[in-house]
């Protein structure tokens, strides 16, 4: 089998990777950066993180837990350097983003099976290929997407919590209580 292309070495690209050079696939695992970096990237590393929480809560009555439990029995790249980097959050998965990545690009750069790449991709590989770029797709890429989909654009949607200013709630059909139950 030819090796597989993956564009985007953030963590879904990074963990495609590994998963794929566990069982002896090759890949070719292209990044933008340095080449480019979009307004999130910080450095060239890979599995940039914007947030020390992203990874969110490990209890097993979330989703969030949920997914972290299943990929740590797969022998999960993301969820064994985040343990390696965590710092104290509560019930939160929180690293240090910075070790976090410089990990991530070591382990996967020292991995023979895995051919790393730093350049802008303009289209969809013809090869076997995983699009792991997310909301930071390449604009050249992301045209190529939508003229592949017949879609004129793409869309990410995240889970960011709004903003509610106390003064435009009615109190008389609403209730006060602490997050998760917990605090005062």
């Amino acid at each position: 089998m030819n090796a597989v292309t993956i564009v985007g070495a953030g963590l879904a690209g990074c963990e495609a990777a590994w998963q794929l050079a566990k069982r002896g696939i090759r890949v070719k695992l292209i990044e933008m950066k340095p080449a480019c970096y979009s307004p999130a990237h910080q450095s060239p590393d890979f599995a940039e993180l914007v947030c020390s929480n992203s990874l969110k809560a490990e209890h097993l009555t979330n989703a969030s837990g949920l997914l972290k439990a299943e990929m740590e029995k797969l022998g999960s790249l993301t969820v064994e350097t985040a343990k390696k980097v965590r710092v104290p959050a509560g019930a939160a998965l929180a690293v240090d983003r910075g070790m976090f990545a410089k990990e991530i690009t070591r382990v996967i750069s020292q991995n023979p099976l895995i051919e790393v790449e730093r350049r802008v991709v303009g289209e969809i590989p013809t090869s076997p290929a995983i699009i792991a770029t997310g909301p930071l797709t390449h604009d050249e890429l992301a045209r190529d997407i939508a003229r592949r989909t017949g879609h004129d654009s793409l869309r990410f949607f995240d889970a960011e919590a709004p903003i509610v200013a106390y003064e435009s709630i009615d109190m008389s059909v609403a209730f006060r209580a602490s997050r998760y139950g917990k605090g005062d």
